[in-house]
């Protein structure tokens, strides 16, 4: 039970770092044109990153999957991106329906990516052991879920309170946290290192 809980919340930690926001940015440009009504959806998409995430993670951790750190740390900011922007392109329109299979393979793909990114991170965690490997990267991801669901809560309660109260539009809401978003990120990829090499 220890170490289950030793992982679950290094888990949620990953997610609730603010030191290591890309995550928690990638929860809001993901979120931005959600409703509580849209759980489902909600739930689904998130579950598809911690998928992805988990996947990435066991391929590897067992050597079967390596990509150059350095790639990944723009590729990271450039799916939140896309995702900023094409929200910001579709705020207000409707057709939602057509744009959750896109979302969903960004989603999906960001999982993959971010699992690569903390792989090595995480396998110095693990130390050089072969065993026992698959059961704490699935504490682990059981707490990424967790600290996913806090960070969701959270932006829907915002997105409530600014709609109810400050009478934002949804697509007003959509745009401004579209463009937060992109304010935000735009300067890691264009400082990113892969260019100066």
């Amino acid at each position: 039970m220890q170490e289950f809980l030793h992982f679950f919340y290094m888990g949620m930690r990953h997610v609730l770092n603010v030191h290591g926001y890309e995550h928690i940015l990638f929860l809001i440009a993901l979120l931005v044109p959600f409703e509580f009504k849209d759980w489902k959806k909600i739930l689904i998409l998130i579950t598809l990153f911690t998928l992805g995430n988990t996947i990435s993670l066991l391929l590897s951790v067992y050597g079967v999957v390596y990509i150059n750190q350095h790639i990944l740390n723009v590729l990271i900011p450039v799916l939140i991106l896309v995702l900023a922007f094409f929200h910001l392109f579709t705020a207000g329109k409707s057709g939602k329906g057509e744009g959750i299979t896109f979302i969903s393979l960004v989603t999906l793909f960001f999982g993959i990516i971010h699992g690569l990114g903390f792989a090595t991170h995480f396998k110095n965690i693990l130390g050089n052991s072969t065993l026992d490997k698959l059961l704490p990267l699935l504490e682990f991801s059981t707490g990424i879920e967790a600290g996913q669901l806090v960070v969701v809560l959270v932006v829907l309660i915002l997105s409530y309170i600014v709609q109810t109260f400050f009478r934002f539009s949804k697509r007003d809401w959509t745009l401004v946290m579209a463009a937060f978003v992109i304010g935000v990120v735009l300067p890691t990829i264009v400082e990113s290192p892969l260019w100066i090499r």
